[in-house]
């Protein structure tokens, strides 16, 4: 018996376990206009604060929504939760409508993105500043770009099959060690999820204004696209940072993570030494260092825990592990009102347990690289037939096609111990739907999307018949979780929570700044 089928055994012992997973989404989307342009009008009051508010936020740009669910432990709670928060929001935008795709609609000149407010609180004025130096860094057509994060994290009792009883602070070292072996699976074999999910083949050619690109469009009316391309939100014309390319963080271990990303964070960049940080008394963006802050380290799956107030991301993971991980490597699902189906999210269930159970050895810079060829590849071609990625730094190859039929072998040994969990074959169904894409690539949310693109004559015209689509669906939905009332009373204590901060001050901006990154002066010194 192989050790991945040991590991599934001791878990599938207890499969209450399989209940018992952690999941929540943020899910991100762009107002837009009748006409298919970017929304120029400020967030919403009826939304409440973009500061505060659990629910309904903003991300780079004014215009920028980001829907947040809590943690819960049911698929259809999980999607109903995500359903109502796209209900309330659609039925407060009068005219305006929730774009569908991942890539951002028309947008006529970059200084029309809207940097996000959050009012006058040093912690807010922070927020926009932090997007005023990515704004400098890497323009502001880059974030714009939407995404969905989806956040997961084992029971305890998960943990308890792994390990057996432990004191806590042996077991805080093992679920780190454990989920940063399912980090390392990730980098491995995560181009599955661009691979089966990817929904962004093709790009308005507003997007590429002013840039050069060696990469091959084709092009349908003012939309550009490469014909077997899954992401190009994953690539670097998207939602990555070159800046960052040479930076060593590694994930072997909690301890490499922490002293890579804590190296980032006191690098200083001549590039972005270029753009100053305050000139003429106007503040540009944070510091000049690689990293303004944690956040700004682009990955397609990061270690979390939840912060403690004034708690930095590092600090949080430093005082006590690894709580939970944060994939972000899902394009929004076009073919979804909510940006994501059920049927992803099992697929995700699925294959991060496989990560966790699989072996997993320690990974030197040399097969990281070698794995983010592959991501690459499958990302520009990934619905190539007889693609072939590298296995490691051998040199050793195997085709896409048959890799996934071998990766699924054991994510359907999953599938058949969570479907008796749950009394349904869900699973199952999802590992035959996948497989049935595998088998013909063009079945793909990218190839779907590339033939509706075609179809219609542009990727405008798709974005605009399904925004209608689902403005009208979110619209005419009842709620199934939260209700109108619970909506409207977070809208009501989020902006009574502003005030509070904002009364709360005690300090100027600079001197508020200072204190936050006292710890780059020390380090400097």
């Amino acid at each position: 018996m192989t050790n991945f089928a040991t590991r599934l055994e001791q878990v599938a012992k207890d499969q209450t376990v399989f209940k018992e997973f952690g999941r929540g989404v943020e899910r991100e989307t762009l107002r837009y206009t009748e006409d298919g342009q970017l929304a120029m009008t400020p967030h919403p009051t009826s939304l409440g604060s973009a500061l505060t508010n659990e629910y309904i936020t903003t991300d780079f740009s004014e215009s920028l929504l980001e829907f947040i669910t809590p943690v819960s432990h049911d698929v259809d709670t999980l999607v109903n939760q995500l359903s109502d928060i796209h209900h309330f929001t659609q039925a407060k935008l009068d005219n305006e409508k929730l774009w569908p795709l991942s890539m951002p609609c028309y947008v006529g000149k970059e200084d029309d993105i809207a940097l996000a407010q959050y009012g006058s609180s040093n912690a807010g004025r922070m927020k926009t500043l932090y997007r005023q130096g990515l704004k400098h860094r890497y323009g502001s057509l880059m974030q714009v770009i939407s995404g969905v994060h989806f956040n997961f994290s084992f029971p305890e009792s998960f943990w308890d099959a792994l390990y057996g009883e432990q004191d806590e602070p042996s077991r805080q070292a093992s679920k780190s060690e454990g989920y940063f072996g399912l980090i390392r699976n990730y980098y491995r074999f995560g181009w599955l999820i661009p691979y089966f999910f990817g929904a962004s083949p093709a790009l308005c050619s507003s997007f590429v204004q002013g840039k050069e690109s060696a990469l091959p469009f084709e092009k349908i009316g003012g939309t550009l696209y490469l014909p077997e391309a899954t992401s190009l939100r994953l690539s670097d014309l998207g939602y990555t940072n070159n800046a960052q390319s040479s930076l060593k963080i590694g994930f072997n271990s909690l301890n490499q993570y922490l002293e890579g990303l804590n190296e980032a964070i006191h690098t200083p960049s001549d590039d972005f030494a270029k753009i100053g940080v305050k000139v003429d008394g106007e503040y540009r963006q944070l510091n000049d260092y690689v990293l303004q802050i944690e956040n700004e380290l682009y990955a397609p799956i990061r270690p979390k825990r939840v912060a403690k107030n004034g708690e930095k991301p590092s600090e949080a993971l430093s005082r006590a592990g690894v709580e939970y991980i944060e994939v972000r490597s899902l394009d929004v699902n076009p073919f979804s009102p909510i940006g994501i189906t059920k049927e992803q999210i099992r697929f995700l269930d699925l294959f991060i347990t496989w990560c966790a159970l699989k072996d997993s050895e320690p990974m030197d810079d040399c097969e990281l690289e070698c794995w983010r060829q592959n991501w690459n590849k499958v990302i520009l071609e990934g619905r190539k037939k007889g693609l072939e990625l590298k296995i490691g730094c051998e040199g050793e190859k195997l085709s896409s096609q048959l890799w996934v039929k071998r990766v699924f072998d054991d994510l359907r040994s999953i599938a058949i111990v969570m479907d008796e969990a749950h009394g349904s074959d869900d699973y199952v169904a999802v590992c035959n739907l996948l497989e049935q894409w595998n088998d013909d690539p063009q079945q793909t949310i990218s190839g779907q999307l590339l033939s509706m693109t075609k179809e219609l004559g542009g990727l405008g015209k798709v974005g605009c018949e399904l925004g209608k689509k689902y403005r009208n669906s979110n619209t005419e939905q009842r709620y199934r979780t939260y209700s109108e009332a619970m909506m409207e009373e977070e809208v009501i204590r989020s902006f009574a929570a502003q005030k509070d901060i904002e009364a709360a001050d005690t300090q100027g901006f600079d001197e508020f700044l200072a204190d936050y990154f006292a710890h780059l002066q020390t380090k400097a010194d």
